[in-house]
């Protein structure tokens, strides 16, 4: 299981939990064929043995298949402090299908990849918290290990799954929410954002707060969930379409072959800018396409995690 597609034919969609499974696997078995096999996923529950320390957790059946010394890892320990932040304003519900299951749009991208993350962030044993905002923070979690713990995660996460008509017009203030984000984190975390980016302030307001999460030495990946083919290329066919406004409800009536070129460009130089802000802040920008796989998000995390480590 890859991508939005493979999970409109999943039978079994409502668990979660078990879709975010099926997702790392997959991932994981790609990795072992692929380049990037020197990944550590399979020990995630031990770590190296120190020099000087006790032998009395030393695993020595690992010991007889790596011939290297692993310590058992124990509940209260932990690798890295992870929060994972999700705008959940009505712009991440596009595209918007009256009357039926949103499955298909930047919101799911961003729960499945989220749930894909918790599912291989608990293998690795690192912490998990979640944050979801629009115009405000509607949901805030500190990070944690426990089973517990990654249920109310997953089940905060499904209940999104389920947004509907009446969860238009929710507008977005990311500004806000991540000035808050960076003063409730006390300790050193790893802030992994999925957004459109789409947000009512102005852009240096925004910018600022993403400064904000790097002045208190957080890390942060961002991943910038738009659907390319037509919020990027603005792909439509040749005829009148009437476009409306998620967050606010106001539309527009015209043919995108009339403004495709002006559009295009306009949207160029707005993600050229976040590139541009990002570099300087050194947060890690990752253009996440719907329409492709999780492996964009998983594979980027390790990366990360692979530099902190």
């Amino acid at each position: 299981m890859k991508n939005l597609f493979d999970i409109q034919q999943f039978q079994q969609f409502d668990n979660l939990e078990l879709i975010a499974r099926e997702v790392v696997e997959g991932f994981i078995t790609g990795l072992h064929r692929s380049p990037f096999h020197g990944f550590s996923v399979e020990f995630a529950e031990h770590r190296q043995y120190n020099q000087g320390e006790s032998t009395k957790h030393i695993d020595w059946k690992l010991f007889g298949r790596s011939d290297r010394l692993y310590v058992k890892q124990y509940e209260e320990e932990t690798n890295l402090r992870c929060q994972l932040v999700i705008d959940t304003s009505s712009s991440m519900l596009f595209p918007f299908e009256e009357g039926k299951r949103q499955l298909f749009n930047k919101l799911a991208f961003s729960v499945y990849s989220a749930a894909a993350l918790i599912y291989l962030m608990r293998r690795q044993r690192d912490s998990v918290g979640l944050t979801l905002f629009s115009d405000h923070i509607e949901f805030h979690s500190e990070n944690r290990l426990s089973p517990v713990h990654a249920e109310l995660l997953y089940g905060k996460l499904a209940g999104l799954l389920a947004a509907g008509k009446d969860d238009l017009r929710k507008t977005t203030n990311a500004t806000d929410a991540l000035h808050q984000i960076a003063e409730q984190l006390h300790k050193r975390s790893l802030v992994i954002i999925f957004s459109d980016m789409m947000d009512d302030g102005k852009d240096d307001e925004l910018f600022s707060a993403l400064q904000h999460l790097r002045y208190n030495k957080h890390e942060v990946i961002l991943f910038h969930v738009t659907d390319h083919q037509q919020e990027r290329d603005f792909d439509f066919l040749n005829r009148p379409y009437r476009f409306v406004d998620l967050e606010t409800g106001q539309h527009l009536r015209f043919s995108p072959h009339e403004l495709k070129e002006s559009y295009r460009k306009a949207i160029r130089q707005s993600v050229e800018d976040l590139k541009v802000k990002c570099g300087q802040y050194h947060i890690d920008l990752v253009e996440a396409d719907i329409n492709q796989d999780f492996t964009q998000v998983l594979m980027n995390f390790l990366l990360k995690r692979k530099r902190l480590f």
